[in-house]
């Protein structure tokens, strides 16, 4: 997991930040995005795609990545801005914000399948969160945080069990929609992506 570090470290970069995002393809809430610098030559054991581990993995990955990396930084885009400006658009733009709270300021970005809007040397890396372990770390810290907004919402939203599928287009949150209807966290545009699906399904 370690061979795109490498190579920069290689190349006399030392502050080699992984960025990625969590949450772009759900109905509900914020996309949230991290960017992690850890030590040079440090080593995670356990560290993998945040998709891959069991919750109380990454809650325990989480802590750890806390503990070593140089610098942690969280970027958030809202529901708002999701439906103003497009998904795509949206995690970009968290992930812009998450880099830009570094300190220090990296020196390289390895960047899940994306480019952030930042002048910084980057590389993305296709299946990067499984690759590198830069970005495996921004994965984990982006999703547990994600995670712990869930069970925010859940609270105030708890009709709809977000805190058990985060959001994310399960046969339960469908069901909990036709009977609810949106809320103001839901994503409009694409809900219309499931009732036109329905309609043709249906």
């Amino acid at each position: 997991m370690l061979e795109y570090e490498q190579e920069l470290w290689g190349r006399g970069r030392t502050l080699v930040a992984g960025v990625d995002e969590v949450g772009r393809g759900c109905l509900f809430g914020d996309v949230v995005a991290a960017a992690v610098i850890l030590p040079k030559g440090l080593v995670l054991e356990g560290v993998d795609d945040s998709k891959k581990l069991s919750e109380k993995k990454r809650e325990a990955l989480y802590d750890v990545i806390r503990q070593e990396a140089l610098s942690i930084g969280i970027g958030v885009a809202d529901v708002d801005t999701i439906e103003r400006i497009n998904i795509k658009q949206a995690a970009r733009l968290a992930m812009k914000r998450a880099v830009e709270q570094l300190d220090p300021v990296p020196d390289s970005l390895l960047v899940d399948a994306e480019k952030v809007d930042v002048d910084v040397e980057q590389l993305a890396v296709i299946h990067g969160d499984a690759l590198s372990q830069s970005i495996a770390a921004a994965s984990i810290i982006a999703k547990v945080t994600r995670d712990r907004m869930c069970l925010q919402w859940d609270m105030e939203f708890p009709e709809y069990g977000i805190a058990i599928h985060k959001g994310y287009a399960t046969k339960m949150h469908r069901e909990r929609l036709a009977e609810y209807g949106p809320s103001a966290m839901h994503r409009k545009t694409f809900l219309r992506n499931i009732v036109y699906e329905q309609q043709v399904l249906f």
